[in-house]
């Protein structure tokens, strides 16, 4: 509903949804995202938006209910989910290793379907596009301000899969360049050649909640695992500083996700 709303004002406003996210801070796919209901405005997002579109508080006056939304969005993630899902909504800082397929918060809405989609065993069509939007509502993190400290370390072979086909594959190449492109965030790319890898164990994901120390989680074979031992964490951090120290800076990671995409 909110979304036809922010469709009809702006079109009302005689912009275009370019136009519109330069004025509100915010870029063309998130807008679109937005008016099909894919990802819910956040508050202060329509707080901006309302005399922007000359909607004389219209948009002001649903927060009430789009917080309710977003709480009861929140419940949609699997039982044993929800807490690393609350956990990385108010991260400050999150880091990520992606050892086999392409972090979450990086994949687009066609590349997201395509996995879900080859899922074993088969999900329904209702379960693929419900899990298809929690997945991309997570990344409305990239729009919180103050923003989190994100980092990434891909395998390079995650950048060769084709998931979905070329054109889904291309489009999310030039995903990881986007968001790799934001300040906040520093994407890099482990080489296929690299001799030594202190991280053969598997993907992991580090995380600093607000307020409180750093934890890990780890999910293998759709069984999660939540570390809060200081000396276990540390020691996954460890690796993964390592990794880093090991991997293409983000300029070069840049350069060589470009020439992957341009081979496309």
């Amino acid at each position: 509903m909110v979304g036809k709303q922010l469709k009809l004002l702006r079109e009302r406003a005689g912009l275009s949804q370019s136009e519109f996210g330069a004025l509100v801070r915010y870029g063309p796919d998130h807008i679109s995202a937005m008016e099909r209901g894919v990802r819910t405005p956040r508050p202060d997002f329509l707080v901006k938006a309302d005399p922007i579109l000359n909607a004389n508080g219209m948009l002001i006056a649903v927060i009430p209910d789009v917080e309710d939304a977003m709480r009861r969005a929140r419940t949609r993630h699997p039982e044993w989910y929800r807490g690393q899902a609350e956990m990385e909504r108010e991260a400050v800082e999150l880091h990520h290793y992606c050892a086999h397929a392409v972090h979450g918060l990086l994949q687009t809405e066609a590349h997201a379907r395509a996995l879900f989609a080859k899922r074993r065993p088969f999900l329904s069509d209702e379960t693929i596009e419900k899990r298809v939007a929690d997945r991309l509502s997570r990344q409305q993190i990239f729009e919180s301000w103050p923003p989190p400290i994100v980092s990434y370390v891909l395998e390079e072979a995650v950048l060769d899969r084709p998931v979905g086909g070329p054109k889904v594959h291309a489009d999310q190449l030039r995903r990881l360049l986007d968001v790799g492109d934001r300040q906040n965030v520093e994407i890099q790319v482990l080489p296929t050649k690299t001799e030594e890898h202190p991280g053969v164990d598997g993907a992991f994901n580090l995380l600093v909640p607000k307020g409180h120390e750093q934890v890990a989680y780890l999910e293998v074979q759709g069984h999660p695992q939540l570390i809060i031992h200081r000396d276990d964490v540390r020691k996954i951090a460890d690796r993964y500083g390592i990794m880093r120290a090991m991997a293409l800076t983000p300029k070069a990671s840049r350069a060589l996700i470009a020439e992957k995409l341009e081979k496309l």
